[in-house]
């Protein structure tokens, strides 16, 4: 049986292709992703197509204490080259990761004044940008090839569903056509492209979500990031899911392994998988109905959950 997985040379022994060590086996070395906050906001939040954000976002909840707006980007960086320091001791080259809201919305000047700042940083060899499909343009994207040259650069565009009618659900403000269009463009300039996955949003079910795997498949990605939904405190989703409970599918953790594990059966092989679930602070949600269990173990029950069920990432695709 492990001869079957085994030819698609997925790392470190795994079943699935796993982002980590990704850097070190492209570039001979670690790379750590220093989160900047950049001062950025979405096309949603100040009306160009949209108020309020998307309806499940807290941007708090999802970057560390050292990444604050505010602060210069050089400060964040050298404070985020300490905050991982005690972790990773012998990572000497860091990414700049521009992740808070939406990092290409603004002129191609402002945007090129952040990038070369952080990539000034003598610590730092390239940059991930996390972005909005409807925030890139032909310019911004042939400005970033310009940076591949000589840096590493990864676009990370949030998309959160393929289904049209639940973007406009959770007032994203774009549609999917939109976000195929610039993964597209992004892949044909040679850069790597990271796509991120919500599951459970309202109103899919999990039949929805598996056949969703093949619109994935279609795209020219390096990576994904699939979270699982988290219901944040004080945001317009929490309201909603009080309202129509019956609305969302949850998962308990046993329940999300095996969900997880039909997903990755329907994956390419060759796609990297960054993540497979999100881990928000428990000041952030009203309940965490899985523990406090941390991102480790749940990656070792996820390898034993493939293991004991005999199956890897593309097995259905065969």
């Amino acid at each position: 049986m492990a001869q079957e997985f085994d030819k698609y040379g997925f790392p470190e022994g795994k079943r699935y292709n796993s982002f980590v060590g990704y850097f070190k086996r492209k570039y001979g070395e670690r790379l750590q992703k220093i989160v900047l906050d950049a001062g950025f906001t979405c096309p949603n939040r100040d009306g160009k197509v949209g108020r309020g954000g998307c309806t499940y976002c807290d941007n708090a909840a999802f970057h560390p204490s050292y990444s604050t707006a505010g602060k210069s980007l050089y400060q964040q960086m050298d404070e985020g080259i300490e905050f991982h320091k005690v972790r990773y001791r012998t990572t000497e080259h860091y990414l700049a990761y521009f992740q808070s809201f939406s990092n290409t919305y603004a002129p191609l000047e402002r945007l090129k004044v952040l990038y070369e700042e952080a990539l000034s940083h003598p610590q730092v060899v390239g940059i991930v940008i996390g972005t909005r499909p409807d925030c890139v343009d032909e310019e911004k994207l042939d400005y970033l090839a310009e940076l591949a040259n000589d840096h590493v650069v990864i676009v990370e565009y949030g998309i959160e569903s393929c289904y049209d009618a639940t973007l406009r659900r959770i007032n994203r403000g774009h549609d999917f056509e939109t976000a195929r269009r610039a993964v597209e463009m992004t892949a044909q300039r040679g850069l790597d492209v990271g796509v991120h996955f919500i599951l459970g949003l309202p109103g899919e079910t999990r039949q929805m979500m598996l056949d969703a795997c093949a619109r994935i498949n279609e795209l020219p990605i390096r990576s994904v990031k699939f979270h699982q939904l988290q219901i944040v405190k004080g945001t317009a989703m929490e309201k909603e899911y009080e309202r129509c409970p019956q609305d969302f599918e949850r998962f308990s953790l046993e329940e999300y392994l095996d969900f997880f594990t039909d997903i990755l059966e329907r994956l390419r092989p060759d796609i990297h998988i960054e993540r497979f679930v999100g881990e928000v602070p428990p000041r952030f949600v009203n309940e965490t109905p899985w523990g406090l269990i941390r991102n480790v173990e749940l990656l070792r029950l996820l390898d034993k959950r493939l293991e004991e069920r005999q199956t890897w990432q593309g097995r259905l695709l065969q």
